[in-house]
């Protein structure tokens, strides 16, 4: 059953002014879900409600509820009005989804764990395929943005910059897996990887190990060695784990350091 709110559902959207459009409306809405305002069975604002809040007609305020239900942010029901659906209903891939991602400054708690579960699952296998297949250009491609990362840590002006170039690093080895998949996946996903990226940086201390584990994967990919790069991958996603407090997800996902420490072992002596 739907949890009832205790305070009145528009004291928690934005006031700022909105053209006289569905779209800027729905764009706005979804943004305040996407941050974290409601919790799911939360009773979201009435369609009178939001046409006053907002000074807008009712017609564009049914075609941008209807927006934010087609890919599953509310539940509209005749005569009771709408309500959060959990995050788990909500279509992440969907190509207005990445669009309202990119505008978050504070990205839904639970939308950062899941999009880091998503990257625990993915990233490793797709530096192994990095690590096989990427060219030239790809090399270059993962090699400029490492550069830009090195130029820019630590540099409390270029705090946004380093971020760019930490989100064109993976987002040119997405490319390099020469995957069509993953690379679609890595695009449409993109802006919130960015918001990850923005708040693993922002509970940083120290850039210096980020760096490291970020120099091991590129080197790792230069050399063709597809189990180094999924080892620096794993390594590199433990450290975001800490930065994020979020350890007992990677600890579900990822193998111990003690286990990554007796791969390179068995992977030295093969190698003898």
């Amino acid at each position: 059953m739907p949890s009832e709110t205790t305070t009145d559902p528009l004291s928690r959207l934005p006031h700022q002014q909105i053209g006289d459009s569905a779209t800027e409306l729905a764009d706005c809405l979804a943004q305040a879900i996407l941050s974290g305002h409601w919790q799911s069975g939360e009773a979201f604002p009435r369609e009178m409600d939001l046409c006053s809040h907002f000074d807008i007609s009712r017609n564009r305020v049914r075609n941008a509820l209807g927006e934010l239900s087609a890919v599953g942010l509310i539940d509209r029901t005749a005569g009771r009005g709408s309500i959060i659906r959990n995050i788990s209903d909500w279509h992440l891939l969907a190509p207005q989804m990445s669009r309202w991602m990119a505008g978050l400054n504070t990205p839904h708690p639970r939308l950062i764990h899941e999009v880091f579960a998503f990257r625990l699952a993915a990233e490793p296998y797709i530096s192994e395929l990095a690590a096989t297949h990427a060219s030239g250009d790809d090399l270059s491609r993962i090699e400029k943005a490492f550069h830009g990362m090195r130029e820019t840590a630590g540099q409390q002006d270029q705090r946004l910059s380093h971020s760019e170039y930490d989100v064109a690093f993976h987002d040119a080895i997405y490319r390099a897996s020469h995957s069509l998949i993953w690379r679609q996946m890595g695009m449409l996903l993109r802006p919130a990887i960015m918001a990850l990226i923005q708040r693993s940086h922002d509970h940083a201390v120290d850039l210096a190990e980020s760096l490291d584990h970020h120099r091991q994967l590129l080197d790792a990919i230069r050399l063709r060695q597809p189990s180094h790069a999924r080892e620096a991958t794993q390594q590199l996603l433990q450290r975001t784990a800490r930065d994020l407090a979020l350890e007992q997800v990677a600890e579900d996902s990822l193998p111990s350091p003690q286990a990554l420490d007796n791969t390179r072992a068995v992977d030295i002596k093969d190698h003898r």
